[in-house]
């Protein structure tokens, strides 16, 4: 089977978190004028016995006539209303996408201090620390209120929380209702301000949410395998729920979902944390208190606990660096965007490990106006290893649209590389 840059159709290693039920509830006067000295000719010399000679009176140079002071009042007093109507018009147009900021993240107050010290080794105080800004999601699914719950965290003092794109995708398509709960058990309702299939994420706006305290954001590019980190959230619908683990390993090329259209492709973080059902979208947090992953899936083996997939040690969470790059495209446009090259690549089927093959290469696209053809191998991606075409997406879902990537390419039995300006698409 062959894709561009979108979720396979053959067997998923992974599966996102499915949804249980929830478990309850100037100065005034005239302005002062400056007339400068002015000069007076002396008159002509005239005939004698001719009459004097009449000149005009003029206004002195530097002295504003009188009548002009009314006409710049009107005229600014038409331009403000002008200004008025068109910043209103902008406004509303703004209304149309509830919690959009034309800055991103740089116009909204988040917060990146650690709460704790580098060397805390308590699980009781992150979680002291971190409860407060999880959130439970609850949402409408398949027609029923209430039908899907998830997690979710709060980004900022405006009012924006992160979750998963696919605990409130069902909601979003037939319009339902979300609830956001916090951890004293108010309710608030939320809008979708975006969401993201391409990166399984969506951030929520919710007003009355301002109150509580911002997720303080770490990074994941600073994790090493064996560091121990807490998962938070509201699996199968118990929430405030928190469980400890340690980073698995890291970059594990991840593909969820069961639908081309709905799958994701995460360089996901990996976890023996316990993560259930009902944790999707709650935060992944190191021992300093920050976030550095959303939790999003789950490696099953097609067991069960309590009719759905459990907790086996393998779970993954989406960097925390994708989600700050998504949730500030989302934040200024409502949307989300992901690099694409134009190529259809394996992705089904036993993989050798040595590439990923390009199936086919699309017109009037970046593969094609760089040399690539079908048949080339790609198994390398700005010098990382490539292994097969789950691997391929990833590692170009990890760059934005723009970049120009070298892609390290085997054709004929000839290595060479070829260098691609990512297009971007909406998703």
């Amino acid at each position: 089977m062959s894709h561009d840059d979108v979720p396979p159709s053959g067997a998923e290693p992974t599966q996102p978190l499915p949804y249980p039920p929830p478990a309850g509830p100037p100065p005034a006067g005239p302005a002062p004028s400056w007339v400068p000295p002015t000069y007076q000719p002396a008159p002509y010399p005239q005939p004698f016995g001719a009459p004097p000679q009449q000149h005009r009176q003029e206004t002195p140079r530097g002295r504003v006539p009188g009548w002009l002071w009314p006409v710049v009042c009107v005229l600014a007093l038409v331009i403000g209303v002008l200004g008025g109507l068109v910043g209103g018009a902008a406004y509303e147009g703004l209304r149309d996408k509830p919690g959009t900021v034309a800055g991103g993240l740089a116009d909204v107050d988040t917060v990146s201090e650690p709460p704790l010290k580098a060397d805390n080794g308590s699980i009781a105080a992150v979680a002291q620390k971190m409860l407060p800004s999880t959130v439970q999601i609850i949402a409408a699914y398949d027609g029923q209120a209430g039908g899907a719950t998830g997690s979710g965290f709060v980004l900022d003092r405006q009012g924006h929380v992160i979750t998963n794109n696919h605990v409130v995708a069902d909601a979003a398509s037939d319009d339902g209702p979300i609830e956001v709960v916090d951890q004293d058990g108010n309710h608030y309702d939320a809008k979708i301000v975006g969401r993201s299939p391409v990166y399984d994420l969506a951030v929520l706006f919710v007003p009355q949410a301002r109150k509580l305290s911002p997720a303080a954001l770490g990074s994941s590019r600073r994790l090493v395998v064996g560091e121990g980190v807490v998962a938070i959230g509201s699996p199968l619908g118990l929430s405030s729920t928190v469980t400890a683990g340690i980073i698995s390993a890291l970059h594990r090329p991840v593909t969820t979902g069961d639908s081309g259209n709905e799958s994701s492709y995460i360089n996901a973080v990996q976890t023996d944390a316990a993560i259930n059902p009902g944790n999707s979208g709650g935060p992944l947090v190191n021992l300093r208190a920050q976030v550095v992953g959303v939790n999003s899936a789950i490696a099953t083996t097609g067991g069960s606990v309590g009719g759905e997939s459990g907790n086996i040690g393998v779970g993954f969470a989406i960097p925390i660096e994708q989600v700050k790059i998504t949730a500030d495209q989302i934040l200024r446009t409502g949307e989300a965007r992901y690099p694409v090259i134009g190529a259809k690549v394996r992705t089904g089927g036993e993989s050798d490990g040595n590439g990923a093959e390009v199936d086919s290469v699309q017109p009037d696209t970046p593969a094609e106006a760089g040399g690539l053809e079908k048949g080339d191998v790609i198994t390398a991606v700005d010098g990382s290893r490539v292994t097969d075409g789950i691997a391929l997406i990833v590692a170009i879902r990890t760059h934005q649209p723009g970049e120009t990537v070298e892609f390290t390419v085997l054709r004929d039995g000839e290595e060479r590389s070829i260098k691609l300006t990512l297009d971007g698409e909406v998703g």
